[in-house]
């Protein structure tokens, strides 16, 4: 098992025996879109994640609550954006620190060099920083990049 699912299933244990309804909610859904992705990757044995593909889940839990929040602000339902808030708070703790702007700048720099083509520096760009830094962030920050060459 992944250093990373064990530690999630450890802080499962510890919100039990917190009675911590909103951290063990939360962390139940993580485990089962592990699990989820694990049975979709299988054919034939059984598949475990590595800490990367557990991260790329939690990043996909993560965009799945911050458009659920966009959605509810813009429809005026507060109550259930602080919620949303509130669970991607708790799922934000098992990702790694994200570039800041100006380090993932410098990688798209170097990445694309003179590049015109957003989508053929976008295919050079995303390899050295997928789980990194937000995708969105990534393609906002390229459209910047290509805007001044």
């Amino acid at each position: 098992m992944s250093s990373l699912k064990e530690k999630i299933n450890n802080d499962l244990k510890d919100a039990m025996r917190a009675k911590n309804e909103v951290m063990l909610s939360v962390l139940r859904m993580l485990l089962s879109a592990v699990k989820a992705r694990e049975i979709s990757l299988r054919k034939g044995e059984d598949v475990i994640l590595d800490d990367a593909q557990i991260i790329e889940v939690i990043r996909s839990e993560v965009k799945k609550r911050n458009d659920s929040v966009l959605s509810y602000e813009q429809g005026g339902r507060a109550d259930l954006a602080a919620k949303e808030k509130s669970e991607i708070k708790i799922l934000e703790k098992y990702l790694p620190p994200s570039l800041s702007d100006e380090d993932a700048e410098k990688i798209i720099r170097e990445e694309i060099g003179d590049e015109k083509d957003f989508g053929k520096a976008m295919g050079k760009v995303m390899p050295r920083l997928k789980g990194k830094a937000d995708g969105g962030k990534i393609s906002e920050l390229v459209r910047k990049v290509l805007s001044k060459n």
